[in-house]
């Protein structure tokens, strides 16, 4: 059973549910792609667990964090995000955010807030503004709020929310989905996926005029080379990816055999990964 412990940590006025595990010099802090919180690291976190404090939270809204009524966008979570580092990660201890998906629009801003103590950033197949399949994303968004409309009037039968949620069921651990049905997949948490869904929308357009200034720190990119859905326009979405890292000061693209959830897929792989922004951050192993 999943049996970790965490606590609420305020921050602007809201407050996020974090759980901190692992020892070590570094810190490592997790932000989730939209529609997961915290137990979307779960296969991560074990293969960490001996090289730096570990970082997993829920964003304001989703999951054990306090409930928000406003439209939060990318910026107000990247604020969130850089506050959590402030008040949980000691001022000089080296610091890795990794972040997955539409967690890579918010990780970029939060960097440019925290400049110099972010040492090392991990990108899990973010989203890449700049792609066509984003040119109609506002589109795309609509349609999708009103599927997520119908699923969050229905998802407290048990059968649908396990209909609707098979493409995370067979790549997580038995009780982190578990956990993930009793937080996530609720009507809360539809509602709130609904909200980021549109903080995404306004975030493509935002970004495509003012691009957050590139990380000053070494920057990984790890890219699913599978679509999440059959038609998925994958290759092209690499190639934007691929395309944004290389015009990083220090900035490493790589090609990953998997689905969209590269975390549930190659959690070994992920780790590694963050072992080596983390000798890169100057974080010394445990002995």
């Amino acid at each position: 059973m999943r049996q970790a412990t965490g606590r609420h940590v305020p921050v602007n006025g809201r407050t996020v549910y974090v759980e901190e595990s692992g020892r070590g010099a570094g810190w490592v802090v997790f932000e989730a792609g939209s529609g997961q919180g915290r137990t979307g690291w779960d296969p991560v976190l074990p293969h960490l667990a001996g090289r730096a404090r570990l970082v997993a939270y829920d964003r304001a809204g989703f999951g054990r964090s306090g409930r928000t009524k406003q439209q939060s966008g990318i910026d107000d979570m990247a604020t969130d995000l850089a506050a959590l580092v402030e008040t949980v990660v000691p001022a000089q201890a080296p610091l890795v955010v990794v972040a997955h998906s539409m967690g890579g629009l918010v990780a970029r801003r939060a960097a440019e807030m925290l400049g110099p103590r972010l040492g090392g950033l991990l990108l899990l197949d973010p989203t890449p503004e700049s792609a066509p399949v984003y040119d109609a994303f506002d589109k795309t968004a609509r349609q999708v709020d009103r599927s997520l409309a119908i699923g969050q009037a229905l998802i407290w039968l048990p059968l649908l929310a396990r209909m609707s949620t098979g493409n995370v069921r067979r790549i997580y651990p038995a009780d982190t989905y578990r956990a993930m049905l009793a937080e996530d997949f609720t009507p809360a948490g539809i509602a709130q996926t609904r909200k980021e869904f549109k903080a995404v929308a306004a975030a493509i357009h935002q970004f495509r005029a003012q691009p957050p200034a590139p990380p000053a720190c070494p920057t990984v990119l790890l890219s699913a080379s599978r679509p999440l859905r059959r038609g998925g326009n994958q290759q092209a979405i690499a190639e934007h990816q691929r395309r944004w890292v290389q015009t990083l000061p220090d900035g490493h693209f790589e090609l990953v055999d998997s689905s969209h959830f590269i975390q549930a897929g190659q959690p070994r792989l992920v780790a590694d990964r963050v072992h080596h922004l983390l000798d890169r951050a100057g974080a010394p192993a445990s002995a």
